[in-house]
């Protein structure tokens, strides 16, 4: 089984999200990447959990992330992923900060956030910090018309 490192990547109105424990969080409208690690027994497999919860909206949510993945406001554009034993989603998070939603998927860290957004479409920005960290990217290309 693959392991692995992977950003979502949404493309979102301006709203508010109600997300467990963090409350409601009021979102720009614009692109939201979240930085996630495919280390666990499922491997890159959690990679195909995140995109049908996408298609899923009356699911429970579980993680941070599911609270996006199942909102009617947020739309999961694509996936970037590599292959890896390294445990390096926190270094590729700090390679991509810039703007983040404090403690968003990060309660198992001590990084700010590993949500981050940007104004304008981020694919170019996110394979080239893949590509710092001496990281194979994979895009697996997803179209959720939600927005």
């Amino acid at each position: 089984m693959d392991k692995g490192v992977y950003c979502l990547v949404f493309e979102n109105h301006e709203c508010t999200v109600r997300v467990g424990a963090l409350g409601n969080l009021t979102f720009r409208a614009g692109w939201h990447i979240y930085v996630g690690s495919a280390l666990g027994s499922g491997g890159l497999k959690r990679l195909g959990r995140h995109i049908s919860l996408a298609h899923l909206h009356d699911r429970q949510p579980k993680w941070h992330v599911d609270y996006l993945l199942t909102n009617p406001g947020f739309s999961l554009r694509y996936a970037i992923f590599a292959v890896t034993e390294e445990r390096c989603e926190c270094r590729l998070a700090q390679a991509l900060s810039d703007s983040g939603i404090p403690g968003f998927g990060c309660s198992d860290c001590s990084c700010t956030s590993h949500l981050l957004y940007r104004q304008g479409e981020p694919k170019q920005e996110i394979l080239a910090a893949f590509r710092e960290l001496q990281l194979n990217p994979v895009i697996k290309t997803l179209i959720n018309p939600q927005v």
